[in-house]
């Protein structure tokens, strides 16, 4: 019996599963590169800073033109969209390698083309978000999920690892070489092998997919009419949809506001500025940041495996609050209080078993909580809510750590006496004590939100 419900969810899930491995494959092309080009940046520049605005300008596009890009994923179709944005990140792509092999690259060079490979994929991701959509069954949205944070944990395991290794052998050229390459697989499959449907709503033959409950009913009449209304409604009105959306959910509203708050805190800690904090405190040593961000992705794949495994959880709420503010007390807090790598990455490793968790059941609950027709809109609201601090992180966070922090470890003061006995001396130093702050905020805020009741009405399938 065990064994048909498999080959029946393999059926169910034949072209996400297509989709998903192909488009798995470009994403770690993608992540070499990005591992190669921030050693090389950090090589030319050694700052917090110099990193962290690599991060601002790959963030700034997603925020700025989300609205828009969520209205054109619900109105148009989706391939479409994927298609073109993937094909121009390539381009981005080829164009670093020209400026290399020429010898002409500069750090700018770099921060312009990260904006605009972020212009791109403001438009791909709620494209993407959608089509997942309408390729999952609705029952399978968590285990997608989880499959989603399995390839995302084997690209940051393998990323680090072939990054550093083709890095040393073969330079940067190949490394961008091979990205390129990956993206062809990824294209290809897309556009001769994956035939995503139209968002269509229909008021029968959809009986067995409505419970019988009169509230049910209700709900589903509700979201004809407001579909039939939506495809009159002007682009500017359909812009604002997703936020109106979130206007009349307050319970949705509120938890993506929190995660904008963690978003911020969390770039000025370990999810913004770890591969500052390794290199800074080992030496520029690219082997031992590959190795504890290696660390990162297996924590990650593993909670993914549990997650995919799993029945789903009932209280989605209560594991995505827990389970952040677990990651802040092993993550942050773990890395500030060490000098060791073996710590590093214990520390790498633990802090994201429990984010997987975290990231399945909160897309669940989007995913649950809006209706298929709005989810482009709504999903591009919550990213522009959501990744909006994010900036603002990564920036605070580079001046704190360049400005204020590493230079005051350097200097000679009692306080300065005080807090080398717990996060120690040198470079990097200045580096933990953000990390230490960061996750004592986190911890607590998460769990404070742990309690709140508003919240518990996410768990509700609608």
């Amino acid at each position: 019996m065990k064994k048909t419900n498999i080959l029946i969810t393999l059926s169910e899930l034949k072209d996400f599963l297509i989709l998903w491995s192909s488009q798995a494959v470009s994403t770690l092309g993608t992540a070499m590169s990005n591992f190669a080009l921030i050693v090389w940046v950090y090589g030319q520049k050694g700052t917090a800073s110099s990193i962290t605005l690599l991060s601002v300008f790959s963030f700034l596009p997603s925020i700025l033109f989300c609205f828009i890009a969520g209205t054109i994923a619900d109105r148009w179709n989706k391939k479409r969209i994927m298609l073109v944005a993937d094909l121009l990140a390539a381009v981005g792509t080829i164009t670093v390698l020209v400026l290399y092999l020429t010898s002409t690259l500069q750090i700018w060079h770099l921060y312009i083309i990260n904006f605009l490979l972020s212009f791109m994929n403001a438009f791909q991701s709620p494209a993407s978000n959608v089509t997942t959509s309408l390729l999952v069954p609705k029952k399978h949205y968590v285990r997608v999920s989880g499959l989603h944070s399995i390839s995302s944990s084997i690209v940051t395991i393998l990323a680090p690892a072939l990054g550093s290794t083709v890095l040393a052998f073969g330079g940067l050229e190949t490394v961008l070489i091979i990205d390129i390459a990956t993206f062809s697989v990824a294209f290809i499959v897309l556009l001769f092998f994956i035939n995503i449907p139209d968002i269509t709503v229909k008021s029968k033959d959809n009986t067995d997919e409505i419970s019988d409950s009169v509230e049910a009913i209700t709900d589903r009449a509700a979201v004809i009419s407001d579909s039939a209304e939506a495809a009159k409604e002007t682009f500017l009105k359909s812009c604002m949809a997703g936020i109106n959306f979130l206007r009349e959910h307050s319970a949705l509203l509120r938890i993506i506001l929190f995660f904008a708050f963690i978003n911020f805190i969390a770039k000025m800690g370990s999810y913004g500025m770890l591969p500052t904090l390794i290199l800074s405190r080992t030496g520029n040593d690219q082997i031992a940041l590959g190795m504890v961000e290696a660390a990162v992705g297996i924590g990650t794949l593993a909670g993914s495996i549990f997650v995919t495994l799993m029945r789903p959880a009932r209280n989605r709420v209560w594991i995505i609050f827990f389970a952040c503010g677990i990651s802040f007390l092993l993550g942050d807090v773990g890395q500030s209080l060490t000098h060791s790598l073996p710590l590093w990455i214990a520390a790498a490793f633990t802090s994201n078993v429990p984010m997987a968790f975290l990231g399945a059941n909160l897309t669940a609950i989007m995913r649950t909580n809006v209706p298929i027709e709005m989810q482009g809109r709504v999903f591009a609201a919550r990213d522009t809510i959501q990744f909006s601090t994010i900036p603002l992180g990564l920036f605070i966070g580079g001046v704190l750590a360049d400005y204020v922090f590493e230079p005051f470890m350097t200097s000679t003061s009692p306080l300065q006496n005080a807090l080398s006995f717990l996060f120690g001396t040198g470079k990097g130093s200045g580096i933990a004590i953000i990390f230490f702050i960061v996750g004592v905020i986190g911890f607590v805020t998460s769990f404070i939100a742990l309690r709140n009741p508003l919240y518990q009405s996410l768990n509700r399938e609608v």
